[in-house]
């Protein structure tokens, strides 16, 4: 069961992303019924550690093992989706890959779910140019920080 609760007056997300990075460019992925594009990942699982949910993201969703290099922020992000109000947790870890049959490309491809999710390695550099959510990342992108940060991203704060 994923972290997931709807009530009344909003609904609380617990959610992982991976920060993926190769030759200045960040994988990014988005519903293909949605313009916006956010970093890779998905929810974490009732009794399931954060570590292990980013792993299972990643496998589920590219056939992908990954290593976890740090974590990098800890958001707090609200927000409006679909006529909902939303309290989203995030932890954003810095990833990495071996697979070598992953190569970097510039044009939109499939994960191993099906058609429901457009991948894309994005260059950092053009990251303002897009709807990436939340927002911080479209600058925080470029520079990461050495040491791991908690971010509160609130609409018009």
């Amino acid at each position: 069961m994923d972290v997931v609760f709807h009530t009344d007056i909003a609904v609380f997300n617990y959610r992982v992303a991976g920060i993926w990075i190769k030759n200045g460019h960040v994988l990014l992925h988005r519903d293909v019924n949605e313009k916006n594009w956010s970093l890779p990942g998905g929810r974490v699982k009732m009794a399931e550690d954060s570590t292990l949910s980013i792993r299972r993201e990643f496998q589920e969703e590219l056939g992908l093992d990954i290593k976890i290099e740090k974590l990098v922020w800890v958001v707090e992000n609200f927000f409006e989706y679909k006529g909902k109000d939303v309290h989203e947790i995030g932890m954003y870890y810095l990833v990495t890959s071996e697979n070598k049959s992953f190569e970097l490309s510039s044009t939109p491809f499939y994960g191993i779910e099906g058609e429901r999710l457009i991948y894309q390695w994005m260059p950092i550099e053009e990251l303002q140019e897009i709807e990436l959510y939340p927002e911080f990342l479209r600058t925080a992108l470029g520079k990461l920080p050495l040491s791991t940060e908690h971010i509160i991203v609130k609409p018009n704060s």
